[in-house]
């Protein structure tokens, strides 16, 4: 609604907003919770999970990495460690945010996991050490021709260190075991820290197998060190503990040689980055450990990380005191509505959203911000009571409760914004005053509570939102299959227990025709005003919709809307053009009764039966949510069916004869056939439907809209359905398109007549069904007669071969043994799997069930025939040429070249002719035998061989030239 637009920050919207919130609140689906979450320091709050899924959030990053000497504590417990030799024992734990080691407090381990007790060289200090590594992962830190070197062989300056294993443990009996705090710049302040703990989260995939813990700074690592009463480093700030890095993203004070740096070199900006001697502080704390003798390894290492989608900075993970939405206690209730949705493409829902929602994390609903919609909730400064504000008449009430009980003089804001709304002060139950929690909700709980705060539900427009609601379809990129998708949906079931919307239509990217994604600095940019200029809406339109579905990539190129300007629009352009000029000649308008179905022709019983067929597909394929299946079920009939079929086959009855019952039939169906697709092509081409649509109705008047878009979409009419006869027409059509092929192929014009076409018989009731439109195919093909075969096996010899399309994938391996298999079988073979469509295929003990697609079946040749198949169709042709057949062949070409120079003189249709053509060789069996016919299709009244004083000439098929005289008589 464009004249009254829903606005987010006004406070109608609002109020529907926090209704939806007093709704989870009651639910008990709110709660205010510490964890670590996402958080981004130059946004200045928290991330939600879905925030953090969006795509591109996710990059490829180099960071330096480390993998740090933790010593242990040599103790009772540790001993065992230091049997069999006489050097320091130190755990190895690895990590790609060096920044995050200040605060490490624990490190973890697999309680299942082997371990390594093993005696090397620091590689960086040549210090004599002894580390505890991961037994698998031994070959990413050590050489194998270190393991044959003898310790004592160690040479400091070479390029191999000697190691060796001393022994084996799993990680269960290495729980517990102390080690020195690696960075002590802070100690906790109370509690058993720095220690061996084990977590469920811990792999050998890389690393070292054990993995640096620093319980603020990371989810699973907070979760291992609560269960494990392990405590965070800590710093106080009056009564309250902060980390060692602040909201900023700087190290504290009490990390003195880093303090007030930033912990990640992408939040200085770009000048302090790029000016000499610039070091990342990931880095300065590398060389220190180096140094120190506290850095075993450290590498450049790329990685995939985590950005803020406002601010493109990389994000951390951070301690926060947010409010949650308790939505993974509504996971599958979530999974289970999911699963009535149509998603497009099905994917998209089945895949990458369900497996999204079955693992769905609680909802992060708190942001540090200024502007946005605040938390209505309200607590006392001791937590102990609360209260959540679901509208503004229960503010209203409350603001005066306060006032009476605190002698207060508030009213009720005018703007529910910060600051106005955090000047509202509160009372509870016992009489303490309550002040607004600080946080604004997250933008996304905004976007998902559209469907009700645009209507102000329900304060108002219940009846109109409870009409629309659930939504038909919503359509978005597929961005936001975990963006406003999954906000939508969540706060549906949430809230109502249903769905938010029916179908999802989720677009591709438009992409230049290379597959290349569009952009100014690539010059591959298509302007898509000046595209509509020079080609119209439509066109365009048609072929977006028509090339890929809405779903998939597009790649664009203008010369596709040539296309199908030409063959779809300029094809229906010229089918009603032809049926306006013939039906303007005879004062064609509808006006007659409607010539019964069964009166008319069989070609106009079939192409209504087409068109009914094709009414319901488009109407079943649009419900659907598959317009590119319906604009091509529409555009093929327009080109294949209409147009090139129909049309040309009933040409004669339009321009010949008088205005019978036969010839009004035709102008009803041809009329009921141009009005019917502008009906169905509307959605996608409004305006050229609409054309087409006006001018036949405004002749006809027989409904009464004035515009194609006022009409009710066509309802099919099954009892004009002919099953039967669509059928056989469509043999009809593919037997004729193989022999004109064949034609094609050997160069053989139409003009000039064949002898016979071999038909092998698929079943009694393709033979039948064949010799229904035999004498159809004939004319068409211009061939003399049909052979049926029963057993072609004699006659036409097929090969076939494995289609590497759908089998590469799926036999794999056994590609190569099932080629020779499926090449070994036999004609017979091959008919039964024509006969069938399936196949069982035996290959080194394991079966596979193929289908027809999976094969690549073809035709021999037959010496003096043509061969060609069109899925279970094959026809031979016959290409021998008898002296009688050239004969009448080039009595053909004779009529075409006569009646063309009849026209160019102007000649009326009725006006008889005399004929004296040149004398040849080439002529004069045509004119001998077929004489006859030429004269009757020239309206001739003789037409003989001699001397011809004009200097018309024609040109013949075999570079002749002749002279021809042609005169009225």
């Amino acid at each position: 609604d464009l004249d009254n637009p829903y606005i987010t920050f006004e406070n109608d919207y609002i109020e529907s907003v926090w209704w939806l919130l007093g709704q989870l609140y009651d639910k008990d689906l709110l709660y205010k919770g510490y964890s670590v979450q996402p958080y981004s320091p130059k946004a200045g709050t928290g991330l939600s999970s879905h925030e953090l899924n969006m795509p591109g959030t996710y990059r490829n990053v180099k960071d330096v990495s480390v993998t740090a000497q933790f010593e242990l504590v040599r103790d009772e417990k540790s001993e065992f460690l230091y049997e069999g030799h006489s050097n320091k024992v130190y755990f190895l734990a690895w990590t790609t945010t060096p920044w995050t080691l200040p605060s490490n407090c624990a490190v973890a381990l697999g309680a299942k996991i082997d371990y390594s007790l093993v005696n090397t060289f620091n590689p960086y200090t040549k210090e004599p050490v002894c580390v505890i590594i991961a037994t698998e992962l031994i070959a990413k830190y050590f050489k194998a021709e270190g393991a044959e070197m003898p310790l004592e062989d160690f040479d400091p300056n070479g390029k191999i260190i000697p190691y060796k294993v001393v022994r084996t443990m799993n990680g269960a009996e290495l729980e517990g075991i102390h080690y020195n705090q690696l960075l002590p710049y802070v100690q906790p302040e109370k509690g058993d820290a720095f220690r061996a703990i084990l977590g469920d989260f811990v792999s050998t995939e890389d690393g070292t197998g054990i993995v640096h813990t620093a319980s603020v700074f990371g989810a699973d690592d907070y979760r291992v060190c609560q269960q494990n009463n392990v405590p965070s480093i800590l710093v106080r700030r009056g009564k309250e503990l902060v980390p060692l890095v602040d909201l900023q993203g700087k190290f504290v004070e009490e990390v003195t040689d880093f303090a007030g740096a930033y912990v990640r070199a992408e939040y200085y900006d770009d000048e302090e980055q790029k000016k000499p001697g610039f070091e990342s502080t990931d880095l300065k704390i590398a060389v220190k450990l180096k140094l120190d003798n506290k850095a075993f390894k450290v590498e450049k290492y790329e990685h995939s990380y985590p950005h803020c989608w406002r601010t493109d900075k990389p994000v951390l993970y951070y301690p926060l005191d947010s409010w949650f939405v308790r939505s993974s206690s509504l996971r599958d209730r979530m999974a289970d509505l999911n699963k009535t949705i149509n998603w497009k493409p099905a994917h998209t829902g089945t895949g990458r959203f369900q497996v999204w929602l079955e693992n769905l994390m609680d909802w992060n609903l708190s942001r540090s911000r200024f502007w946005g919609i605040p938390l209505p909730i309200w607590r006392t400064e001791d937590k102990e009571e609360a209260v959540c504000i679901s509208s503004m008449a229960q503010l209203s009430e409350e603001i005066n409760k306060a006032n009476d009980a605190l002698g207060l003089s508030q009213e009720l804001p005018q703007d529910l914004h910060k600051p106005y709304i955090d000047n509202v002060i509160l009372v509870s139950p016992k009489g303490k005053e309550m002040k607004r929690e600080s946080d604004l909700i997250d933008v996304w709980f905004d976007s998902g509570s559209m469907p009700y705060a645009q209507w102000h539900y329900p304060f108002e427009n219940k009846e109109i939102f409870e009409r629309n609601y659930p939504a038909d379809f919503i359509a978005e990129g597929v961005d936001q299959t975990r963006g406003w998708f999954y906000t939508l949906h969540a706060i549906a079931t949430m809230v109502f227990d249903k769905v938010a919307f029916k179908n999802v239509v989720s677009n591709g990217l438009v992409l230049d025709k290379n597959g290349q994604k569009m952009s100014k600095r690539l010059g591959n940019a298509v302007d898509p005003f000046e595209t509509l200029a020079q080609y119209g809406a439509d066109a365009t339109r048609w072929y977006m919709m028509a090339n890929a579905n809405p779903w998939d990539n597009l790649k664009f190129d203008v010369s596709g809307i040539e296309e199908v300007k030409r063959k779809f629009f300029g094809t229906l352009y010229n089918t009603y053009s032809f049926f306006a000029l013939y039906a303007n000649i005879d004062g064609f308008s509808f006006d007659e009764a409607e010539v019964p179905l069964a009166e008319r022709t069989e070609i106009d019983r079939w192409i209504i039966s087409q068109l009914n067929s094709l009414t319901e597909e488009v109407k079943n394929e649009y419900a659907d949510y598959e317009p590119t299946r319906a604009a091509r079920l529409i555009q093929n009939f327009v080109e294949a069916h209409l147009s090139n079929w129909y049309v040309r086959l009933c040409r004669r009855r339009f321009w010949k004869g008088d205005y019978t019952q036969d010839k009004i039939a035709a102008y009803q169906t041809l009329y009921t056939c141009l009005k019917t697709i502008s009906k169905l092509m509307a959605p996608i081409a409004p305006f050229f439907a609409d054309w087409l649509y006006k001018n036949l109705n405004e002749v006809s008047g027989n409904e009464n809209h004035n515009s194609v878009h006022l009409a009710l979409f066509p309802e099919a009419k099954v009892d004009a359905i002919d099953k039967d006869l669509e059928q056989r027409m469509n043999y009809a059509q593919r037997i004729s398109s193989l022999v004109l092929s064949l034609r094609k192929k050997e160069k053989i014009r139409v003009r000039q007549p064949l002898n016979k076409i071999l038909l092998p018989i698929l079943d009694d009731k393709f033979e039948e069904q064949v010799k229904a439109v035999e004498n159809l195919i004939l004319h068409e093909v211009n061939v003399k007669g049909f052979e049926y075969i029963k057993d072609a096996s004699g006659v036409i010899k097929k090969k076939i071969k494995p289609n590497f399309k759908t089998l590469g994938k799926r036999l794999g391996p056994h590609m190569k043994q099932a080629s020779q298999v499926i090449m070994a079988l036999t004609n017979d073979d091959i008919k039964d799997i024509e006969a069938s469509g399936v196949f069982q295929l035996n290959v080194d003990g394991q079966t596979y069930d193929l289908t027809l697609e999976d094969f690549d079946i073809s035709a021999e040749e037959i010496p003096g025939w043509q061969v060609a198949q069109d899925g279970d169709i094959t026809v031979a042709l016959d290409i021998n040429l008898t002296e009688d057949l050239i004969s009448e062949g080039m009595a053909r070409e004779l009529v075409n070249r006569i009646q063309n120079i009849r026209k160019d003189k102007g000649f009326d249709v009725t006006d008889r002719i005399k004929v004296i053509l040149e004398d040849h060789e080439s002529i004069r069996e045509a004119i001998a035998n077929y004489g006859h016919y030429i004269k009757e299709e020239v309206l001739a009244q003789d037409i003989s061989n001699g001397q011809a004083s004009s200097d018309n000439e024609i040109e013949l098929p075999g570079s002749i030239t002749l002279k021809i005289d042609v005169e009225k008589v």
